[in-house]
């Protein structure tokens, strides 16, 4: 049975959400969800004309939101990637070389490092071992779901969880999706985010489907059943 990933406690920032909520109590935790969103048909652009979060729209470049480096909640997570990164084979994996001669941390070694304006475990288009995120594509090798190999602000995306103390005890969790507030002063300038706009609204399922998984690993099974529920997804 899946339990919730409590690890990352993310204030409420101000960006601003849809709703209306759907509320569901899990012992001393109200998750909080926007079903506005999780009813939606959104869909990842990823290598599909992605715009990019640069400042001017470069889908030929494949970024998506792979131009900043991946920043770890933990140590434990830090460890982890840097484990799996060393078990990538070269041929899937484009900055191999990069990766041993000076590791696939930032200095701080709190993130993925940034290698020629993206992130290291990105293989740009063209690369014959596949573009895309060469731990995705590991994970996929392995037959694993991705999320269990990248870090957990990359699987997620774009759910996002604001933590908040609950009057009297607990705290409120509320699973909405990111905005271009969330990514701080980058937001200001990117040319898109991928939340935004009809070009993102393209799916064929909606978000409580085609991301079941994540939402899943994220607030536990047994919420994610009620959730379903309530939405109407039971069976599908």
């Amino acid at each position: 049975m899946s339990v919730p990933d409590r690890s990352s406690r993310h204030r409420p920032s101000l960006a601003s959400v849809d709703g209306p909520f759907e509320e569901i109590a899990d012992g001393d935790v109200v998750w909080r969800f926007d079903t506005t969103f999780l009813r939606s048909n959104w869909s990842c652009r990823w290598g599909r004309g992605c715009l990019g979060i640069l400042e001017q729209p470069a889908p030929e470049l494949g970024h998506g939101c792979c131009s900043l480096g991946a920043e770890f909640e933990d140590e434990d997570e830090a460890r982890l990637i840097g484990a799996l990164g060393a078990t990538l084979d070269p041929a899937r994996f484009e900055h191999h070389a990069l990766a041993e001669e000076g590791g696939v941390y930032d200095a701080r070694r709190t993130g993925t490092r940034v290698v020629d304006g993206a992130c290291i475990f990105l293989n740009r288009p063209g690369f014959a071992g596949g573009a895309g995120c060469a731990l995705h594509l590991a994970a996929l090798d392995a037959d694993e779901p991705p999320r269990d190999w990248k870090p957990a602000v990359c699987w997620q995306l774009p759910i996002k969880v604001d933590w908040a103390d609950a009057e009297g005890g607990g705290e409120v969790a509320t699973v909405r999706h990111w905005t271009r507030a969330d990514w701080g002063k980058e937001g200001v300038t990117m040319a898109w985010c991928c939340t935004e706009g009809e070009l993102a609204y393209v799916g064929d399922r909606p978000v409580v489907d085609s991301l079941a998984g994540e939402l899943e690993a994220i607030v536990g099974t047994e919420v994610f059943v009620q959730l379903r529920g309530r939405l109407g997804r039971d069976g599908a």
